[in-house]
Formats: structure tokens, sequence, C-alpha cells
């Protein structure tokens, strides 16, 4: 799903902007957990459904010890991560 399908869809329910945010631990439904932080990183997708996420180069640099994050693959691209509570 791309940031602009998400719009999309978000758009089409027409909720109030005071409507919580839940994720799901897993396609399934088995647990889940108030979205609580957005962030803006990098990702390399492993197969169809899982990946490794990685900050951005700006991110990175900025961090106190930047040589303590991995940098982002060549081939990692722009992604939005949703954080859960817990």
């Amino acid at each position: 799903m791309t940031l602009a399908e998400l719009r999309a869809q978000l758009d089409a329910l027409d909720l109030p902007d005071d409507t919580v945010v839940i994720l799901a631990k897993d396609a399934e439904g088995n647990g889940h957990s108030p979205a609580a932080e957005v962030e803006h990183a990098m990702y390399v997708a492993n197969n169809t459904w899982s990946g490794e996420h990685y900050l951005t180069e700006e991110r990175r640099r900025a961090e106190t010890e930047p040589d303590d994050w991995s940098r982002a693959p060549d081939d990692a691209v722009p992604a939005i991560f949703l954080w859960p509570t817990n």
C-alpha cells in the first residue's frame, strides 16, 4: 500500500478527526494496539509480507552515535512506519 492509497481509503471513511487509530498484531486480528507514533524511515522488503527498517540518512546522522545505526541499503525505499503502543 502506498501513502496515496492509504489517504484515499481513510478519506473514503469520512470519519471525524478524533477517531482512534488501532493497529492489528497480525493479518488474522490476534491482538490490537492503539497507534502511538508515525515515523518516516527506510524499508527493504525481504519478501511480500516482511522486511527491514532503517533510519533515513538524515536521522541516522543526527543520532549521537550515528555509526551505531546501519546505513540503509541502496535498494531501501522511503516508507511510513506506524508504531503501536505495545
